[in-house]
């Protein structure tokens, strides 16, 4: 993995954390986050999804791919969040080639140039604060480390997952959000080499291999 490209990965990862809470509340109106999506690494990209709330159908769930370069720099999760916020509301005119579909869904390729960002709301300001202190930043990340996710039906979540111990790219992991979850976390990092479960024919352009965890 070159530095770049890892560089990018560590920010999806941040990204995917802070994104996480508008599961639960809605990022703008009554829209929230359906999934976090690892783009493909040649676009150095994050894919962000939205949609009602408890809403799984494809074909009712937008999909939005928000560059993460800005010149040397990247975007920040909050960064994100405001360019989301802003495609999301109003009228935006998206040219042909800047309008497709993935796994189903509508895919906007967002131009940040322009756009521009939603101002930070004082939910925001509070929501980072108690983080902050709730969840105190480090520099360890776990073995399997949490690139994004898509809730694909009431009981079932795909994981996006990088390790530094398994096959190079993102592994995709399909769990049931419910029962033993504690032992499931910890099996995690190792079950993800388990070749009698995972497939590398799959749709989904946002992975390398998927493993299907559904009946561990």
């Amino acid at each position: 993995m070159t530095y770049e490209h890892d560089e990018i990965v560590e920010q999806q990862a941040d990204i995917t954390g802070l994104l996480l809470h508008h599961v639960y509340a809605p990022l703008i109106e009554d829209q929230h986050v359906r999934g976090v999506l690892p783009a493909p690494p040649t676009t150095g990209a994050v894919r962000v999804v939205l949609g009602d709330k408890d809403e799984y159908a494809p074909d009712r769930l937008t999909a939005y791919e928000i560059p993460l370069r800005t010149g040397d720099e990247l975007r920040t999760p909050h960064d994100v969040a405001a360019l989301l916020r802003t495609v999301h509301t109003g009228t935006h005119i998206y040219p042909r080639d800047r309008v497709s579909t993935v796994m189903g869904m509508t895919l906007y390729t967002v131009d940040p140039a322009t756009v521009d960002p939603a101002s930070f709301t004082n939910d925001d300001w509070t929501f980072t604060l108690l983080r902050c202190l709730a969840s105190p930043s480090t520099e360890e990340y776990p073995e399997a480390r949490l690139c994004g996710f898509l809730l694909r039906a009431p009981d079932r979540i795909r994981l996006y997952l990088d390790t530094e111990e398994s096959l190079p790219g993102i592994t995709a992991a399909d769990v049931h959000p419910g029962g033993a979850l504690t032992a499931l976390l910890a099996a995690l990092p190792s079950l993800l080499d388990e070749d009698r479960l995972t497939t590398t024919d799959t749709d989904d352009p946002h992975c390398s291999r998927v493993v299907d965890l559904t009946d561990w």
